[in-house]
């Protein structure tokens, strides 16, 4: 990659961090005080709430990461007319989406009662009641994700990272206030609708304030552009489904055969929405510039933006994972309570093992929708979602939550197998080698990380009652690794800039 084009990823990556920290941040501060100040079916009944509403966001069918990748493009082509036909046409095929979503909405509502039966009678008014509101909220607001696809595009992350951090942080805040007063699951409900509602706004004064060149009018909806962006949008919309498969309703199936779980399975995936969140942020800020590589005809610097994208990625889920299944328990014990501890931690640990091995192909993935090459692989998505759906209900109904999470796990080995031999092969407008893929991107963090897995490992065998030396083993396989990542996980390259930032002599 080209100097600017590292510095332009650089700093789409830093706003979306810090908008994945400020999420990250009410992820993990929020859940200490609901589970503390509210019994655990109430939070779970919560949790359910939010997970059912946020199947609003399937009915975006991808249409933001095309506006993102159609005004990048079109602007280093000087294409404008058509950049402005594709918001238009965009914006008015959401307006559309929305009230689909909120019949949706109305559905789930209307039937609540007979889908989650394990679920106190006395909850129903109240779930039924935030359900409408969050929900609700959400699908009149879908259209605005046009407004945050046009920051995107114009390499402008910060403007919806701002926007999306400030109403995470101030709903996270309302809803902690809220439960110590009165601990009332509508008035909660209220809350986040109205945050929902004042961010979508903002983003519209933003959009008026910073892209006066991109008008909004009827005129420049194009039937044609429509079908242009239903072309580019349905493996994105396959993906998407794909992903609700995938991760979008575990919850719920957990709610169908095991509520009394929901609110301990709510807290572990909490812990690993934080690692995707985080994997997802820095890494979908490469997106635009994928987009103008291929403009260029940059197959091969593509390949290389994958490979190291994907080295850093494993070393990024590593860091995050590894500590969570070293000290799954005392972690929850410390963050949501003993109870929570108990039963959360096994499910925990299968998460984040399942997420790890689904989270390694992102970057790849990205470089994909970048190139608009993911119509091409439709298949592995799919094979992935169902196989983690048929998975999670079989178990799911033996076995309850846990065989939900099992059913994560089994689908992440799948989506791996597929996407490597599958999907690599046929997208040829990024360039790599499957052996450099293979070797350079994936087991070299792996084999740098041996120490410290073998250390869980040990320490896990030995059992709670023998670990004296526990804390010394971890020290020593920490040492390990992190000498194994300076000196194979970096490449030369690598090292020789650190060292220059660092004002440390070139050995």
């Amino acid at each position: 990659m080209t100097t600017s084009i590292r510095l332009t990823v650089a700093k789409n990556a830093a706003a979306n961090v810090a908008r994945g920290s400020a999420a990250a941040l009410v992820a993990l501060a929020v859940p200490p005080f609901l589970t503390r100040l509210l019994p655990p079916e109430k939070y779970g009944a919560w949790s359910l709430v939010l997970q059912l509403a946020a199947y609003v966001s399937y009915f975006e069918f991808g249409i933001q990461t095309a506006v993102g990748r159609f005004v990048a493009r079109e602007n280093e082509r000087g294409e404008f007319e058509h950049r402005n036909k594709i918001v238009n046409t965009a914006l008015a095929l959401l307006s559309v989406a929305g009230l689909l979503a909120l019949i949706l909405i109305a559905l789930v509502v209307i039937f609540l009662p007979r889908v989650f039966r394990g679920m106190p009678a006395g909850l129903y008014l109240d779930v039924r009641i935030a359900l409408a509101l969050v929900g609700g909220s959400l699908a009149v607001g879908l259209p605005a994700s046009v407004f945050s696809g046009i920051f995107v595009g114009l390499q402008r992350y910060e403007i919806p990272a701002a926007i999306v951090a400030g109403s995470r942080i101030v709903s996270g805040l309302l809803l902690v206030a809220i439960a110590q007063r009165a601990g009332n699951i509508t008035a909660m409900a209220v809350s986040v609708a109205a945050v929902n509602l004042g961010s979508c706004g903002l983003q519209w004064f933003m959009y008026r304030r910073i892209v006066p060149d991109i008008p909004l009018s009827l005129r420049l909806v194009s039937r044609h552009v429509g079908r242009e962006l239903a072309g580019y949008c349905f493996s994105l919309s396959v993906w998407s489904f794909s992903m609700l498969l995938v991760s979008g309703l575990d919850l719920t199936l957990v709610g169908v055969f095991d509520f009394q779980k929901v609110a301990f399975y709510a807290v572990a995936a909490n812990l690993v929405i934080f690692i995707a969140g985080l994997q997802n942020a820095i890494f979908h800020a490469t997106m635009p510039s994928a987009a103008v590589l291929q403009a260029r005809g940059a197959s091969l610097e593509l390949g290389r933006m994958v490979i190291d994208g994907t080295r850093y990625g494993m070393f990024l889920l590593l860091l995050t994972g590894l500590p969570l299944l070293l000290a799954a328990k005392p972690i929850l014990k410390v963050w949501v309570g003993p109870d929570y501890a108990a039963q959360a931690s096994l499910l925990l640990k299968v998460l984040v093992i399942a997420n790890v091995v689904r989270l390694s192909t992102v970057p790849y993935i990205v470089a994909l929708v970048g190139t608009g090459q993911q119509r091409l692989v439709v298949f592995t998505p799919l094979l992935e979602g169902f196989t983690n759906l048929g998975v999670s209900v079989f178990a799911g109904y033996y076995w309850g939550a846990a065989g939900v999470a099992l059913g994560t796990f089994c689908g992440a080995l799948v989506g791996l197998g597929g996407i490597v031999f599958y999907n690599m092969p046929r997208t040829t407008e990024i360039r790599f080698s499957m052996r450099q893929y293979l070797l350079e991107s994936l087991l070299r963090p792996i084999l740098c990380a041996l120490p410290l897995v073998s250390a869980i490992l040990f320490l896990n065998t030995i059992g709670e009652t023998r670990r004296t030396g526990g804390l010394l083993t971890v020290i020593l396989a920490g040492t390990a690794t992190a000498y194994g990542v300076w000196r194979w996980g970096l490449m030369g390259r690598e090292r020789q800039r650190l060292r220059a930032l660092a004002h440390l002599p070139v050995a």
